[in-house]
């Protein structure tokens, strides 16, 4: 089993009218990395809302018959999917629309609701009916329910982050106004930029806005609300300050793409700095040093810089397959690191092998890719990972949702090192991870246990589901 991620949201508005979902398109092609369950692009066309959303990957669902559906118009908000709280169906695909008494919206989040229970709970006993099981829904709600009595779209998208908890990146795309919020905690990243034409658009990551083209201007700040029209870019930071940041420090370690840059700090960077710390806090005797990829690449280069050890290509990837992480159920998940990866005879044939990987979850993953290299002629492999065992689950959009699949729960290092087949292993320590980003304020909660919000009761991504049957 690999990590899970959750999403990728982008936004485009335009001074004039455009191919809007030309730039959205290309935006989530960019953030395919973050979600490969479902994709969707809604196009505002004057106040009209156009959209089409499937399961399936970004190129699958937008071929180029189904852009040349979607009008041209002067925004767009689009969406990339794996779900931390809901089941995989088309349902669930985002971005979500409403029609209500003030107009039109639709939003895309990324992260997930701590408190998504219990708001669900106390709205669904108001009368709201959902059609969805994603807590993207119960955020909807609660800002359109705002949004009767608020003066504009920003004051009821205020007004609901006072209830939400937890992890929140959100595009919000009303008929006028193109808006954008980070949670206050800023668990998940999120930024925006201009191109040459006066567009704006934001993104999840910046290696997004270099897709379209547009020029970086900087990330949101945690709890910051950024209003986007056609007059001008303005900001509210009533949510910012009042607590310290805790971003995911696991976007730098694993999710994020190498090539962007998050709160001022390079992902690529970040993780070659992780494999200094690797090499220098285990050291193997080895020929050669290298990384699973895409992830362990970046950290097996800095554990290859560190030691003198020379670096090599050890693994390639199928291009074609998606993260192993995307598939549901072990055995399919098996069969496609089986079609993902590939040994390089040449490079690892009767060597000491250094190999650096991302994260080790259940150990089955870890434990192909090293018989791999067994099958390939390894003579020794030390296993490296550029993070610390996972203990802890997550609730704030990393898809780790209980402690009986994690195998550093269950098993010592030495343990785990047998199981998977390697004759060292040697895990990042955590109080070494502020180095990565270069400061003490992070979330590590899934390996601390150091939660930053009240965690909920029931963790199940499929808890709204069960709830239905159980009625």
């Amino acid at each position: 089993m690999s990590i899970h991620e959750e999403c990728g949201v982008f936004g485009v508005i335009s001074p004039q009218v455009t191919n809007v979902a030309h730039i959205a398109y290309y935006g989530l092609y960019a953030l395919q990395h973050r979600g490969q369950e479902s994709c969707g692009i809604v196009v505002n066309d004057d106040g009209v809302f156009v959209s089409r959303k499937d399961l399936g990957l970004v190129g699958d669902v937008f071929s180029q018959e189904a852009l040349a559906a979607l009008p041209q118009g002067t925004m767009a908000v689009g969406h990339t999917r794996y779900g931390t709280t809901g089941a995989s169906n088309r349902r669930n695909c985002q971005p979500i629309e409403v029609n209500h008494q003030k107009g039109h919206m639709a939003i895309a989040h990324n992260g997930n609701l701590s408190n998504a229970a219990e708001l669900r709970s106390a709205l669904e006993l108001t009368g709201a009916i959902f059609h969805t099981t994603s807590d993207t829904e119960t955020i909807a709600y609660i800002v359109t329910k705002e949004r009767l009595t608020a003066p504009s779209i920003e004051d009821a998208l205020s007004a609901a982050m006072e209830k939400l908890e937890g992890a929140y990146s959100l595009v919000l795309m009303s008929p006028q106004k193109l808006l954008c919020a980070r949670d206050p905690h800023g668990f998940r990243p999120l930024c925006y930029g201009q191109m040459a034409d006066g567009t704006y658009v934001v993104a999840s990551e910046s290696c997004a806005l270099t897709a379209v083209g547009a020029a970086f201007i900087r990330d949101l700040e945690p709890g910051e609300i950024l209003i986007l029209q056609k007059s001008g870019v303005t900001s509210r930071r009533e949510h910012c300050g009042r607590r310290a940041p805790t971003p995911c420090i696991f976007e730098h370690i694993y999710f994020a793409r190498p090539d962007s840059v998050i709160d001022g700090v390079s992902v690529h960077a970040a993780r070659v700095r992780a494999g200094e710390i690797l090499a220098r806090e285990h050291p193997a005797e080895a020929d050669v040093v290298i990384g699973v990829p895409d992830s362990g690449l970046d950290a097996a280069l800095g554990y290859s810089r560190a030691s003198g050890i020379p670096y090599g290509i050890g693994l390639i990837k199928n291009k074609y397959i998606g993260r192993t992480f995307i598939a549901p159920g072990q055995q399919s998940r098996m069969d496609q690191v089986k079609l993902k990866l590939s040994a390089v005879g040449d490079s690892v044939a009767g060597k000491r092998v250094v190999l650096v990987d991302d994260s080790i979850v259940r150990g089955t993953t870890s434990g192909r890719i090293v018989g791999l290299l067994r099958e390939a002629g390894a003579r020794e492999i030390h296993l490296r990972v550029s993070a610390p065992p996972f203990l802890n689950p997550c609730y704030y959009g990393t898809d780790i949702d209980s402690r009986d699949h994690l195998i550093a729960c269950h098993h010592s290092v030495d343990e785990i090192a047998k199981m998977i087949g390697v004759d060292s292993l040697g895990y990042l320590p955590v109080e070494r991870l502020g180095e990565l980003i270069d400061s003490p304020h992070y979330c590590d909660a899934c390996f601390t246990g150091r939660y930053p919000t009240p965690t909920p009761a029931d963790t199940r991504k499929d808890r709204f589901e069960q709830k239905l049957s159980e009625k």
